[in-house]
């Protein structure tokens, strides 16, 4: 019996981090995270911006474009409402991410009369409930955010053919043609981060096997279903015989899943009930580490969730979270978050009248744990994941915002190569590239050298630089330093120069009216042994921070 792949629907909304926030999608927008940009509307899309850009470049592009800061929990919250739209169409709805969800065609297509009509009326209802969505009323090009709606056999085909539909011509793959269609596609798709999600695969193995795979002259799908799956399996292991699946049109991997036994779920009473989002979550991370351990247990991991919810007048709340990957436990915090985020703060007519009496995780389905090499030194432990953990019942307690964690990003001063972002928005047990020392690669022209200071100043310290007359010393606009310093005068007195070096000028966002800054920095030497680096501004020079 031929193999085949369980027909799927995926509806999809291009660009949902930018309709989420409420932007017009005829007005250009940036959605950035990690100093590179995520997701960008039509109009900054026009002016060349394209996902996976760094900042700096994409503001030259397009330098009227709004920033936003990436915001999941935002995202999850705005794409509810659309979500519980489907339920009168089918009663098992799942969230891939925000912006995207999917559903098992079998039953609801012969129901409503087919896989064409089925999608017809998945983006008509989608579409009548996004009209009236976050920003829909400055919409200009309505058709840029109507939904796109794919059928296929499998996740991947589907989200393909999701991807190549128009808003108002949904793509429908007859039943077994999946390969065919993919074949054509090229394997550098797979390293996209949208459809890598479906391939459940970390995104740095697939960048390298897809490398390898052009090196060979296998360049689509087609040329890699071809190849025979047991020469992929020798070459490139479990994930390489993953991605043979794929591009054959079938699930990453065989039907291994099974539905768990009912004595897996976790469940916990919220006595008085609770109404907060926060507090809710902060349940959630402990349950979430509870079904974890149960399921570690036994052997097996998660790859589709349900968070269950009743309330005070017996109403009961339920929505199906799906990753292809296995979902571990910061993981289900983090969607149980978005989803309570989704219920609680919806409207009127649609969030709970009551509070939240009882809170339960179900495992729809599991697989069995491949589990993970630790490392001897410098690599994951125990210790890493019990504090990733730790953290998440903080942020939980205190809110989102309270717990904040350091990436490195791009910069010439030192404020601006490190920031804090919050906790709950990376997954802390996982290795995050943001967070090592090599992430940032790429040049800064007039980027201080090492060593980096120890102390930054929340508030820089405003100061007084003086050369050996008495008189102030600036910076011309060549970039020179106008004569040689000699005196350091503070509020709390003054200090003799001992050494310096720089200045390093840098003018910043010369493209921008409103955001152009023009700054030189100098680092002093005083005669008391303490080092500073000085930076001049509008005239003024302050300590922007501290060497140790």
């Amino acid at each position: 019996m031929t193999e085949r792949a369980e027909r799927t629907l995926v509806a999809w909304c291009p660009d949902w981090p930018v309709v989420a926030a409420g932007v017009p999608l005829d007005q250009p927008a940036i959605v950035v995270h990690a100093n590179r940009v995520v997701a960008c509307s039509p109009a900054a899309r026009e002016e060349g911006v394209v996902e996976g850009l760094r900042r700096r470049e994409a503001q030259g592009r397009c330098p009227q474009a709004e920033l936003l800061a990436h915001d999941p929990a935002r995202d999850a919250r705005a794409f509810e409402p659309a979500v519980a739209s489907l339920d009168v169409l089918c009663p098992r709805v799942e969230i891939t991410r925000p912006g995207s969800c999917a559903l098992a065609t079998r039953g609801p297509s012969r129901y409503h009369g087919g896989d064409e009509a089925l999608a017809e009326k998945v983006g008509a209802v989608l579409a009548g409930v996004l009209k009236d969505g976050p920003g829909a009323q400055h919409q200009a090009r309505p058709s840029e955010s109507v939904v796109r709606v794919g059928i296929a056999d499998g996740m991947l085909a589907a989200t393909a053919a999701a991807r190549k539909a128009r808003p108002d011509a949904p793509v429908v793959v007859p039943p077994g043609a999946s390969g065919p269609f993919l074949a054509p596609w090229p394997v550098t798709v797979l390293v996209e981060a949208a459809i890598a999600e479906v391939a459940g695969l970390p995104d740095d193995r697939i960048s390298e096997i897809a490398d390898v795979l052009r090196q060979l002259g296998l360049r689509t799908f087609g040329a890699l279903a071809e190849v025979p799956a047991a020469d992929v399996l020798a070459r490139f292991g479990r994930e390489g015989a993953a991605l043979h699946r794929l591009a054959r049109g079938l699930d990453a991997r065989p039907l291994a899943a099974r539905h768990p036994a009912p004595d897996l779920a976790a469940t916990v009473e919220l006595d008085p009930p609770v109404e907060r989002v926060d507090t809710a979550a902060f349940v959630a991370v402990g349950l979430a580490d509870e079904l974890h351990r149960t399921l570690g247990s036994r052997g097996l991991a998660c790859t589709r969730v349900a968070v269950v919810a009743e309330t005070e007048h017996g109403e009961s709340l339920e929505r199906c979270w799906r990753h292809e990957g296995t979902l571990g436990a910061a993981a289900v915090a983090e969607r149980v978050r978005w989803q309570l985020d989704g219920w609680l703060s919806g409207s009127a007519a649609t969030r709970p009248t009551a509070g939240i009496t009882q809170l339960t995780l179900r495992p729809e389905e599991v697989v069995a744990a491949r589990g993970r090499q630790l490392g001897f030194w410098g690599g994951e432990t125990l210790l890493d994941e019990r504090a990733g953990r730790a953290l998440a019942r903080v942020a939980g307690l205190l809110g989102a915002e309270a717990v904040r964690v350091p990436e490195l990003r791009g910069g010439r001063g030192p404020g601006e190569q490190l920031t804090m972002v919050p906790s709950m928005a990376v997954d802390l047990v996982e290795s995050r590239p943001a967070a090592r020392p090599g992430w940032v690669t790429e040049p800064w022209p007039g980027r201080l050298p090492a060593p980096a200071p120890a102390l930054v100043h929340a508030e820089p310290v405003t100061v007084e630089l003086l050369d050996a007359a008495g008189g102030p010393v600036g910076v011309s606009g060549r970039g020179d330093i106008t004569a040689g310093p000699d005196l350091l005068v503070t509020v709390a007195g003054s200090q003799r120069i001992a050494a310096w070096a720089g200045p390093w000028p840098a003018d910043e966002r010369w493209w921008d009216p409103d955001g152009h800054r023009r700054r030189a920095r100098l680092q002093v030497v005083t005669g008391d042994g303490a080092a500073h680096l000085l930076a001049l501004e509008g005239g003024r020079w302050h300590i922007e921070a501290t060497y140790d």
